[in-house]
């Protein structure tokens, strides 16, 4: 249950941030800038506020350890390389690029799965601090600044962006967005190709202990 909370929020939070977050880039119509921008900056605080909830509980909420199982274990070691499927990396990249029919997971998350999985955390912290260093309140604070100041760097000042330093955190923070985006979208295929159990289970804490889960 704490985890199925979690990943709500998460939706949520993801829902409002690309809404209000494609209006501040692409405002099509007058009167919502500063609804968009407080939406904003609230479900970022939101969003890493459940991040750090979700990595902390991990050290002490216990989880099943296979998929369709009563077998549980501390939620961090679902997330660490484990016996059981650390030597199937390969034979899954092998299979999501049509070279083998088999799908191998012999543990609760595929190794590719994993890594997929492990990557929304450092995108999430990579947006936040894009954003700060955007936000007024908190953009001339030297912490942030460094990052303005490193950003601003990557590219070329005569490129003509306009919009003076932060004008490449915004591009950078915007496709960080985009990055949130592509893998969501992956995410859901892959969650509900070959059946809805895991749509059932992490939305609605329905379980199917007859259904087959395949994710990565």
């Amino acid at each position: 249950m704490p985890f199925l909370i979690t990943h709500w929020i998460n939706v949520l939070s993801m829902f409002f941030l690309i809404l209000s977050g494609f209006y501040i880039h692409f405002p099509l119509f007058g009167g919502f800038m500063g609804w968009a921008r407080g939406t904003h900056f609230f479900w970022m605080f939101v969003i890493l506020i459940n991040l750090f909830a979700r990595i902390i509980m991990s050290f002490f909420v216990k989880s099943a350890n296979q998929l369709a199982s009563r077998k549980k274990e501390t939620d961090i070691k679902n997330w660490l390389p484990q016996t059981e499927n650390r030597h199937q990396l390969w034979p899954t990249v092998k299979y999501y690029l049509f070279m083998k029919k088999d799908y191998l997971i012999s543990a609760k998350y595929a190794s590719l799965q994993k890594i997929a999985y492990l990557m929304v955390p450092v995108l999430i912290l990579l947006a936040g601090y894009t954003g700060f260093c955007l936000w007024p309140v908190t953009q001339n604070l030297g912490f942030f600044q460094a990052g303005i100041n490193m950003i601003s760097g990557w590219f070329d000042p005569g490129a003509g962006f306009g919009g003076g330093a932060l004008m490449p955190v915004r591009i950078v923070h915007y496709w960080i967005m985009w990055g949130i985006i592509c893998f969501t979208m992956i995410h859901v295929y892959l969650a509900n190709v070959y059946t809805f159990a895991p749509t059932k289970l992490i939305f609605a804490w329905i379980e199917d202990p007859t259904a087959e889960v395949h994710e990565a």
